[in-house]
């Protein structure tokens, strides 16, 4: 009789990973000071494997905190700075013709890494955009007629500027639905931007330690889409999906009035994927409706199209997505009175 392998269970999993979880962050605090949404949306995408987008202006921290978190686990870490004249090849490699053996041999690109760091993503072409898209989607590359996989974890952490316009190529909507999140970052406050100064100025530099390992990381991030979910939070993860959506009826007024497009339904996978890691950080095996709260602006914030009167009135698709989690009842059952959603037969 075989004897079946041992495995630990998804809570024990989950709690070990609460711990060292709490290490690298603190690790981190000692080189970014503040910004605590954007440190909590990179271990998000840490946790579920998910590629985040970081929007901000320069001197934000955007690329010290992708940097600093790729230097606390034991895995490759590749920074790419995007430009308009890079080339496909310069992402993923290309081959090269070895005039000794008389063939072709293929070199590697960056994108070969487990952290990927596209530093202005915007700035490149809509060539090296695809290229980079397609890799974070079948986390595969083609190089010469040969597909070589990408290794794992593989994580894609793009930055971008929103003021800047001359010389980017923004993202369409339809590559832009490949991030998980898209993160806001924002200034620091006062006391922040104080102890920024006095951390920068002086002759120290802090040192990361490396606290997991990317073999860890990987069983953590199956741990993490083993939690289970509770039939209500599907539910209203699914209400506030199709809730953002014109077409179709049940709409709320205020949607047709100011969306055109709303949110597909990678939307929802990545919703509850999001709540499921905000459940792991807070030492839970289980998934509430505010864990699913605590991700709906981010993953739905690049998904949701508004429209020429949503402009003029100055409303963005943050205000879209507030207004719309005070219109869904978490305790309506699906079909009955929530916005998008279709009844069960």
């Amino acid at each position: 009789m075989t004897t079946p392998p041992t495995t630990v269970p998804v809570s024990e999993e989950i709690q070990q990973a609460s711990a060292w979880v709490r290490d690298l962050r603190a690790s981190m605090g000692e080189v970014i000071v503040g910004q605590e949404g954007l440190v909590h949306s990179l271990f998000l995408s840490l946790l579920t494997g998910g590629h985040v987008l970081l929007e901000g202006v320069p001197g934000l921290a955007k690329t010290l905190a992708v940097s600093t978190l790729a230097k606390g686990v034991q895995a490759s870490f590749a920074r790419i700075q995007f430009t308009p004249d890079l080339l496909p090849s310069d992402l993923v490699g290309t081959e090269i013709y070895n005039a000794k053996e008389a063939n072709f041999t293929v070199r590697k690109g960056p994108i070969f890494a487990n952290f990927v760091l596209a530093d202005e993503v915007n700035r490149a072409p809509a060539k090296v955009q695809s290229a980079l898209l397609e890799a974070m989607q079948e986390r595969q590359v083609s190089i010469g007629g040969q597909t070589f996989p990408l290794p794992r974890p593989f994580l894609v952490l793009a930055t971008q500027n929103p003021i800047e316009q001359e010389g980017t190529y923004p993202l369409p909507e339809a590559q832009l639905d490949r991030f998980m999140f898209l993160v806001q970052v924002g200034y620091p406050t006062l006391d922040e931007e104080r102890e920024i100064l006095r951390r920068t100025t002086g002759g120290s530099t802090p040192e990361l330690k490396k606290v997991v390992g990317a073999a860890e990381l990987a069983e953590l991030q199956q741990a993490v889409r083993s939690i289970p979910v509770g039939d209500h939070v599907f539910d209203y993860a699914l209400a506030l999906t199709r809730g953002t959506r014109v077409k179709g009826e049940g709409q709320l007024a205020f949607l047709r009035e100011w969306v055109t497009w709303g949110a597909g339904p990678r939307a929802g996978q990545f919703l509850v994927l999001g709540a499921k890691a905000h459940a792991a950080l807070a030492g839970r095996t289980h998934v509430a409706i505010e864990d699913v709260r605590a991700v709906v602006h981010p993953v739905l914030r690049h998904r949701i199209v508004t429209n020429f009167s949503a402009a003029a009135e100055g409303i963005t698709s943050d205000v879209v997505i507030d207004r719309l989690v005070k219109e869904v009842d978490p305790g309506a059952s699906i079909g009955k009175g929530v916005p998008g959603v279709v009844a069960r037969s």
